[in-house]
């Protein structure tokens, strides 16, 4: 059966066998041609919108109008904009946070281009909040100083508004929401060092059929993988769609088993997906055991300004000790009105669940937060594949090693977004035939009558992770996570073999490829380090490498 795989369809013409309906089809359904498309439409996306020469066309796509998880981020983004601060001292602190894994160029490259990067987003639009005429800074867990800016705690909002207003102004830029990627289109059959990448297929959710998008280069900005495990703090889009796609377009992937987990997300049954910005943290809030009683001290002593994995492993082990539920972060002790100032987002979220902040402490747990793993790029977001271009958390850049130094991760997204920007900018682009695009081929599936399947594979892909590949792990749980995905794997390869893709059945696809490569990297890993822990390995060797998967052939 001919499906469009993402095989060859960019360098051979329509193949001849395809049914006289499928031409048709095709006649009808002519590729979108674009010079540059890109996937996602959150702060890493639109930064290289808008940093792309004017004369190119570029085409937005994304799941739903919203950015990503950028309209999510609380805290803020970290750059050295104070004489006080240091580069030096922001680049420790990131290699520190990172346990070793972190690539130092990398790291100089994101941090040196900090002040710059601010400018920019201040030239865009973005509103930070001022204190006495200056930026105001405030500071987070494994930061030695207040380097973080932020607009309240709604930083990533903010700096979505200003992006997508200017990107809205700009001709050259077209937006396609209720799109789901389903591969990208390269020629499989050359060699991964021959490969370029010359389009994208596109499940229009609400048509409820796949398109051809056309392209010169293509930039995924997707996002990370959160969705991975049952309980996360990302919004439901972040399944790791675009490290699966270009995994199977033959690039390598690498560091998968750090996920980060925040130690603070709201515990309530109506929230599982609110998180509570570690910022409340950095301003003086206390972690407690039910009773009240501090314990941060006795597991780090930076106490609540420990890294993100110190604290998220301090709350799971406490919990697990206690038999709890959910531990407690409270700022009650700070007045209202600092409150009110500082964390009027989270007060107000926190009210509609009658927990009034100012008064009682919050109910907290532990939630998967942040993919420091990815898509292998450059210092410009090339991937091993031609033409293909990551950048934001789909991308693994070296910048966060083992652990993520908290707000690092927007700086993350500008940086390497204007920085794909510039090189395809400069590069020499193909240009493109589109009798040389295959369409899509449905004629020989059938609709689905089994769609409870994909629910219940969702359900259990989700669970097993949280069980076997969570905070803490073994290499039993591994493996039993390990033996669980494969079978997953091939009931979806048949389920999408012969029926029409669906939008959960092609998230659920590229969740359950990147649980595998999740797990193939924590089994691999014989020492625990940063964000992976294992009660097997629990100590870390002297020197550690990043954990690189490569393509199956």
């Amino acid at each position: 059966m001919f499906r469009g795989t993402g095989c060859a369809c960019a360098t051979l013409p329509l193949s001849p066998w395809l049914s006289g309906r499928a031409v048709k089809l095709a006649k009808k359904s002519a590729p979108f041609a674009f010079d540059v498309v890109i996937l996602g439409s959150g702060a890493a996306g639109l930064s290289v919108a808008l940093d792309l020469p004017s004369h190119l066309s570029v085409a937005v796509l994304s799941k739903q109008a919203v950015g990503g998880s950028t309209p999510w981020a609380q805290g803020g983004i970290a750059a050295v904009v104070e004489s006080t601060d240091s580069l030096e001292s922001h680049v420790q602190d990131t290699l520190v946070a990172g346990a070793g894994l972190c690539n130092e160029a990398a790291v100089r490259h994101a941090i040196e281009a900090g002040e710059d990067s601010i400018n920019w987003l201040v030239e865009q639009g973005t509103h930070f909040d001022e204190s006495d005429g200056k930026f105001h800074l405030t500071r987070e867990g494994g930061h030695s100083h207040r380097r973080v800016l932020h607009a309240t705690d709604a930083t990533g909002a903010e700096i979505y508004r200003a992006l997508v207003e200017q990107a809205h102004a700009r001709s050259n830029l077209r937006f396609f929401d209720q799109r789901v990627a389903v591969d990208l289109i390269v020629d499989k059959s050359l060699p991964v060092n021959e490969r370029r990448v010359t389009g994208v297929y596109a499940y229009h959710l609400k048509k409820d059929r796949v398109q051809t998008f056309a392209a010169k280069a293509v930039v995924l900005a997707t996002g990370g993988a959160s969705k991975v495990y049952f309980y996360t703090s990302n919004p439901s889009g972040a399944s790791g769609d675009g490290i699966a796609m270009a995994y199977r377009a033959g690039c390598r992937v690498a560091n998968m088993e750090f996920n980060q987990f925040h130690p603070t997300c709201l515990r309530h049954p109506d929230a599982k997906t609110f998180l509570i910005s570690e910022a409340i943290r950095g301003e003086g809030g206390r972690l407690t055991l039910p009773d009240g009683e501090p314990f941060m001290q006795r597991h780090d002593p930076r106490g609540e300004l420990a890294p993100r994995d110190v604290v998220a492993r301090a709350i799971d082990f406490e919990m697990k000790r206690l038999g709890a539920e959910h531990l407690y972060l409270d700022i009650s002790h700070k007045p209202k009105s600092f409150i009110e100032n500082h964390f009027p987002t989270i007060m107000q979220r926190c009210a509609q669940y009658g927990i009034e902040i100012d008064k009682q402490p919050i109910p907290v747990v532990p939630a998967a937060h942040y993919t420091c793993g990815g898509v292998l790029v450059d210092h410009q977001g090339a991937t091993d594949v031609a033409g293909l271009y990551a950048v934001g958390e789909v991308s693994y850049t070296g910048l966060h090693g083992a652990n993520r130094l908290a707000s690092n991760s927007l700086l993350e997204c500008i940086v390497w977004g204007r920085g794909a920007a510039r090189h395809i900018g400069e590069s020499d682009l193909p240009e493109i035939d589109l009798a040389r695009y295959t369409p899509w081929d449905e004629t020989q599936v059938t609709d689905s009558d089994e769609d409870v399947v994909v629910s219940h594979c969702w359900d259990e892909a989700r669970r097993f992770m949280w069980d076997y590949v969570g905070i803490v792990r073994t290499d039993k749980r591994l493996l039993r996570a390990l033996h669980r995905v494969e079978m997953l794997q091939s009931e979806i390869e048949e389920f999408y073999s012969n029926y029409r893709v669906s939008g959960n059945l092609l998230e659920l696809r590229n969740l359950v490829q990147v649980a595998e490569l999740m797990v193939r990297c924590a089994l691999e890993r014989k020492e625990s380090r940063g964000l992976h822990y294992s009660l097997d390995y629990p100590e870390s060797t002297e020197t550690g490498t990043p954990t690189i998967i490569s393509p199956r052939p």
